[in-house]
């Protein structure tokens, strides 16, 4: 489906993009949002990738899914809006999302047990923070996650492992 769209976008139907915005922008800003840990940068990368992504359809590579390609982008910018926000040293971490955004993403978790989940990830390191999202939250799989975030298969795990690990230590004395 993805590539009739893209079809239709290189031949110059650029409303055709929307079609990616719908479908992918939540996923998107969500992957956003684990990485900048700020709905305000998580819309704003959200929307920066957006835009790479209309501009490099192009040189997208077809033998690649839209998805994971897509994603990657929005690994990408949130990480280069991360270092940014580090360089001007005014990066806060956000304690806690809107609760229409937790409900959208944990759906089948009880309210008390999404607020914890919640303030874990938002102590969690960035990349641990991705890892889990991508891998438990969005099911993805060990290979989805290392072509979004172009870690190595064997640094995808080690990051997994130690998410779970700070995952239990956390859970254990803030909660």
């Amino acid at each position: 489906m993805d590539d009739t769209y893209i079809d239709s976008v290189l031949s110059g139907n650029i409303e055709a993009f929307s079609y990616f915005i719908k479908k992918y922008k939540n996923m998107a800003y969500s992957i956003s949002l684990s990485i900048v840990k700020d709905e305000q940068y998580a819309e704003e990368v959200t929307q920066d990738a957006f835009m790479k992504a209309f501009n490099g359809l192009k040189s997208f590579n077809r033998t690649a899914q839209f998805r994971s390609w897509f994603y990657r982008i929005v690994v990408n910018e949130s990480f280069l809006r991360l270092r940014s926000l580090k360089k001007r040293k005014t990066f806060v971490y956000i304690e806690e999302q809107s609760d229409a955004i937790l409900e959208e993403q944990f759906e089948e978790i009880s309210k008390d047990h999404t607020d914890k989940i919640h303030k874990v990830l938002s102590l969690l390191d960035p990349k641990e923070s991705l890892a889990l999202e991508l891998f438990y939250l969005q099911e993805l799989s060990i290979n989805d996650v290392t072509i979004i975030t172009g870690w190595t298969t064997a640094n995808t795990k080690v990051i997994l492992h130690r998410a779970r690990k700070s995952v239990r230590q956390i859970w254990k004395t803030s909660l």
